[in-house]
C-alpha cells in the first residue's frame, strides 16, 4: 500500500474515531477495525501505520477473502519448494514480508479455524513456520485486522477463535457509517467533485445544485464513501451542461429495459393462478369512454403525481422510488404537465 491517505470528514463522530485511532498508533498492540463495507477501514488501517513507529518499514496487506482457503496460510507464512503442487521454489509469507512493520488483514472474518489457529500461534508467539519446513522464523509484526461483521457473534456460533479474537482486539475501532456523520456527504462530494473535474480538464468547479444536494444529504448511502465516490465521479463526468451539477443517478443498473428478476412461480401455479380483477373502463369528464391510450395516460399521471407527493416533491427521491432515473422523471412530468409552474 504505496498511496498516501486521504482521509476527510468533519463530523464529531469521525473526528472521534480518528481520535481514538490515532491513539492507539503509538502503541505496539494490534487493533482491530470494524465497519461497514465501504467506511474507510484501508484508510484507518494506513492512518495506524504512518503514525506508528514503524511508519518507516513495510505496510503489507493482504484480502482473506480474496484467495482460496487452500491458499491462505500459504499467503500467510510462505512455504518451501515442493511443499505442494506447484510450489516450485520457496517463498515468503506475508508475515516475513511485513517483518519489522504492519501487516493488515483485511476481511478477517473469513479466515478458516485452522488459519485462525496458525495465526494465533504467530501472534502469540512472534514466529511463523512455513508450509513444508519444520524451522520456525521469528519475525516482528505488529497486526491491524478489519472486519465487517460482529466477531463476539462469531465466537458464540464456534466460528471464531475466542483466544484468537482476544489477542486482536487490544484496542477496537468502529467507524460509523456515512448516514451518521452529519454534514460529512457535501464534503466528500466536493473533494470527490472536484478531483474529478480536475481528473477531465475542467477550468472551473461548478458545483452542485440545491436540487442535487438535497438528493445526496437524503440518500441514505448503504455503500458508504465508496459509494458516495462512484455516484459523484460518474455524475461529473456526465454532466455536459452550463451551471452547477444537477443531475445525481444512485443506482447506476436504473433503466426500464433492464432485464426482470424470475419470479420462481412454476408453470402450473402461473396456469392455475386466478385471474386478477378487471378494473371497469374509465369514463373521461363528459362521460364517455376513454380509449386505452388515454386511460393509460392518466393512471400513469396519478402515479406520478402519488409519487411526488409522498416524497414531498423531491424528485431526486421520486425518480429512486419509481426506478427511473432522474431525466426519465423529467421527461414524463414534462409530459403530464406536473412540473413545478406546469
Amino acid at each position: 500500500m504505496e498511496r498516501q491517505a486521504h482521509v476527510i470528514g468533519q463530523s464529531g463522530v469521525f473526528l472521534d474515531v480518528l481520535e481514538r485511532a490515532s491513539r492507539a498508533a503509538a502503541l505496539d498492540r494490534p487493533v482491530l477495525v470494524i465497519g461497514e463495507r465501504g467506511t474507510g477501514k484501508e484508510l484507518v488501517a494506513e492512518r495506524l501505520h504512518r503514525l506508528s513507529p514503524r511508519w518507516d518499514q513495510p505496510l503489507i496487506v493482504m484480502n482473506c477473502a480474496a484467495l482460496p482457503e487452500t491458499l491462505i496460510e500459504a499467503e500467510l507464512f510462505g512455504h518451501e519448494a515442493g511443499a505442494f503442487t506447484g510450489a516450485t521454489k520457496a517463498r515468503q509469507g506475508r508475515f516475513e514480508e511485513a517483518h519489522g512493520g504492519t501487516l493488515f488483514l483485511d476481511e478477517l472474518g473469513t479466515l478458516s479455524m485452522a488459519a485462525q489457529e496458525r495465526l494465533l500461534r504467530a501472534v502469540e508467539y512472534g514466529e511463523v513456520t512455513r508450509i513444508g519446513s519444520s524451522r520456525p522464523v521469528r519475525v516482528d509484526v505488529r497486526i491491524v485486522a478489519a472486519t465487517n461483521e460482529h466477531l463476539p457473534d462469531r465466537v458464540e456460533r464456534n466460528s471464531f477463535r475466542a483466544d484468537l479474537l482476544d489477542r486482536l482486539s487490544f484496542e477496537v475501532v468502529t467507524l460509523p457509517p456515512l448516514r451518521e456523520r452529519a454534514g460529512d456527504v457535501m464534503v466528500l462530494a466536493e473533494h470527490f467533485g472536484r478531483r474529478m473535474a480536475a481528473e477531465l480538464g475542467w477550468n472551473d468547479w461548478p458545483g452542485f445544485s440545491v436540487a442535487a444536494t438535497d438528493a445526496m444529504i437524503d440518500y441514505r448511502w448503504p455503500g458508504n464513501v465508496r459509494e458516495l465516490r462512484n455516484v459523484v465521479e460518474r455524475a461529473v463526468y456526465r454532466w455536459e451542461e452550463e451551471g452547477p451539477i444537477d443531475a445525481i443517478q444512485f443506482d447506476p443498473f436504473a433503466s426500464p429495459y433492464r432485464p426482470q428478476a424470475a419470479h420462481g412461480a412454476s408453470t402450473e401455479t402461473a396456469q392455475t393462478a386466478a385471474p386478477a380483477p378487471v378494473p371497469p373502463a374509465a369514463d373521461d369528464e363528459d362521460g364517455h369512454p376513454m380509449d386505452f391510450k388515454s386511460q393509460v395516460a392518466r393512471f400513469e399521471r396519478q402515479v406520478l403525481a402519488k409519487a411526488l407527493a409522498t416524497h414531498r416533491f423531491n424528485q431526486r427521491a421520486t425518480a429512486e422510488a419509481l426506478g427511473l432515473s432522474y431525466d426519465q422523471l423529467r421527461h414524463a412530468l414534462r409530459r403530464h404537465d406536473l412540473l413545478p409552474g406546469g
